[in-house]
């Protein structure tokens, strides 16, 4: 190709430099990261030719990128010392769309547009189609591209491309021209894109997007990305205050992680990956909603932050960063089409992850109950992962009625191995402390066999035990649903306080006939009242319809659909509690004394009040000090004083 030679652009390249330079302007500064991961190309190209034997021009010069930036001319230099292009190479990759076809890029560009008419952004098409060196026309009105290969017989010219981006290039001759080696990209600045002319506004889209490429690039002589891709290094060589360093880059946290998992893995997909546990919390479910995701990168220069494909939400508290050599080149630098290298990369790190957290339980017990009451509540949406079910389930820590104090966690297996013989069944109980739990009316008759029961405290677990359904051949029950005979196998524990006397006969009838009265002077507000038997403190409780939900999924329910009503429930009467024998004489003295009317309410607010429906505090208020005051004066008769 002698002298100079003017062409155009084909006709898809014209109409993708048009939308360039007019609709896509809400990430112009993506053009400085396609430069540089094209010049970090060239130069790996040239280093594979030379591992290979052969021998490029000028083999001691350095293998580095240089930017220079000139205000004067307005003009921002990338230069590179890779294997540089011949004037047919020029021609080629610069007036033609690279190995994608011009069908399917127009149609990605088509899927990509803002919704109202809003121009699409930029960082989510350019480089998905090799197009990536075009996107210097946002903002350059004019580009140079000057270039002389490093492998070539006798001593090659260099080759000048230039274009304004309108519609023609010229490619030319220009044999004295830097570079030696290599090539150089002049850009001539448009004017609302001054702020590239800046060093440290280049220097900031270096430090996001192209931090870890693997050759020195410098900005007018100082060396910008000066921070090793450590998850690339040898994990033998690296000293944990290596990592904690690269953890504070990485998330401006002045803390140091809770816990690091580097890895490197070669099949099913290549991929290096540096994963990190916090020390803190963080509110994924308010104003982190969305914060959350790995830095995905190929080949070192960064795709999507935080990207969500990678890890399963719940993993969402994971900072780090994935780093894989298996994404194609055609969408190598941008969000992804192949989602299957991205789903055998999630795949991998999820059950990694899972070993590493295993093998922390086991060796680290402290250090896991900080994860756990760090990153629990996310932690815990994984029940929904049926692959990993089991693995999941062997990992979630829960207080128990068998614990010493509120802080303590046991997991599934240690509840197994504590369980009586014949208990196939983990019997759990929501409440929203520990105290509640420990008083709860459906805690005591397990607490009579002796039978643990795991307190679930957010309202997050009982979705995880209804999910989990089974682990290892043992079911999920909360003991509000525990049927009567559910604990009849099971002997009682020995009690130093006396038995109540049965009922006698006659008692037991007059019994149910109370009960009829207490329904009767309730009404609708219950479903039925009957004999409990599953009371052995407490003189009464509400229970669901059988086969209901549990108070505190029905309450999580109702406050979803901003349903404030009292539930119609059943009340169960524990006839052998001092106060139901009371109400029993008081019963057959005078079936419809104004006490016994009274005495009915508040034992039902109270249940109410347990149950955490009150929503008349001032009638159970009232009711209570009526009761009170009779009772005073019951009292001062009796005595006499």
């Amino acid at each position: 190709m002698p002298g100079s030679e003017q062409r155009e652009f084909r006709a898809e390249v014209r109409k993708v430099l048009n939308i360039l330079t007019n609709s896509l302007y809400t990430n112009r500064e993506i053009f400085l990261r396609e430069l540089i991961s094209n010049a970090s190309d060239a130069l790996d190209k040239l280093r594979y030719r030379a591992n290979r034997g052969e021998t490029p021009r000028l083999p001691d010069t350095p293998l580095e990128i240089r930017i220079t930036l000139n205000k004067d001319a307005r003009t921002l230099t990338i230069a590179d010392t890779g294997v540089g292009m011949t004037p047919e190479e020029l021609a080629d990759n610069l007036g033609t769309i690279a190995k994608s076809g011009s069908e399917e890029f127009l149609a990605g560009l088509s899927s990509q547009e803002g919704k109202d008419g809003e121009p699409a952004d930029a960082s989510n098409i350019i480089g998905r189609f090799g197009v990536g060196f075009y996107s210097v026309f946002m903002v350059a009105e004019k580009v140079e591209v000057t270039s002389r290969p490093a492998f070539a017989d006798g001593d090659p010219a260099a080759w000048r491309w230039s274009s304004d981006g309108l519609g023609t290039f010229t490619v030319e001759e220009c044999a004295d021209a830097e570079p030696a080696r290599g090539t150089v990209i002049v850009a001539h600045l448009k004017e609302d894109a001054s702020e590239f002319l800046e060093p440290y506004r280049v220097q900031s889209v270096i430090r996001k997007h192209s931090a870890f490429v693997p050759f020195p690039v410098l900005v007018d002589g100082e060396r910008v990305n000066t921070q090793p891709a450590l998850w690339r290094e040898p994990k033998s060589s690296i000293k944990p205050e290596d990592y904690n360093a690269f953890y504070k880059h990485l998330t401006y946290d002045s803390a140091d992680p809770l816990d690091v998992l580097h890895i490197s893995v070669d099949a099913p997909v290549q991929f290096n990956a540096l994963l990190y546990i916090p020390a803190t919390a963080q509110d994924f479910f308010g104003a982190d909603r969305d914060f959350w995701g790995l830095d995905l990168y190929a080949r070192r220069v960064l795709i999507q932050h935080r990207n969500k494909d990678v890890i399963p939400d719940w993993l969402a508290f994971l900072k780090g960063v994935v780093d894989t050599e298996d994404l194609p080149l055609n969408i190598s630098r941008e969000t992804l089409q192949e989602n299957r290298v991205l789903m055998k990369i999630s795949q991998t790190i999820t059950k990694q992850m899972l070993s590493h957290l295993e093998k922390m339980a086991a060796d680290r017990p402290d250090v896991y109950a900080r994860f756990w009451k760090l990153h629990s509540k996310v932690f815990k949406l994984s029940y929904q992962d049926f692959a990993q079910r089991e693995r999941v389930a062997a990992l979630m820590r829960f207080n128990s009625s068998r614990l010493d104090d509120g802080d303590a966690l046991t997991g599934l297996d240690d509840y197994m191995s504590r369980a009586p013989e014949g208990q196939k069944t983990f019997w759990y109980l929501s409440a929203p402390n520990r105290e509640a739990a420990r008083l709860s009316p459906h805690l005591e008759r397990f607490r009579k066999k002796g039978i643990e029961v795991l307190f679930l405290y957010e309202p997050v677990d009982e979705f995880v035990m209804e999910g989990l359904g089974v682990y290892k051949e043992w079911n999920f029950k909360a003991v509000e649903n525990a049927a009567d005979d559910a604990l009849d196998a099971f002997a009682d524990k020995e009690d130093d306080a006396p038995a109540a006397t049965p009922l006698s006969e006659d008692d037991s009838r007059t019994f149910d006939e109370l009960m009829k009265r207490i329904k009767e002077i309730l009404g609708d507000r219950v479903a039925d009242v009957r004999v409990s038997h599953r009371l052995a403190d407490s003189p009464a409780v509400l229970v669901s319809p059988d086969g209901g939900m549990t108070s505190s999924m029905e309450k999580l329910f109702r406050a979803m659909h901003k349903d404030d009503s009292i539930p119609v429930k059943t009340l169960e009467l524990n006839r052998d509690h001092p106060l139901l024998r009371s109400l029993l004489r008081i019963f057959k003295a005078d079936p419809q004394d104004k006490a016994l009317a009274g005495m009915a309410e508040l034992l039902f607010e109270g249940c109410l009040l347990r149950e955490g429906y009150v929503k008349d505090p001032q009638a159970l208020a009232g009711h209570a000090n009526a009761l009170m005051e009779q009772a005073a004066a019951w009292y001062t008769e009796v005595r006499k004083i």
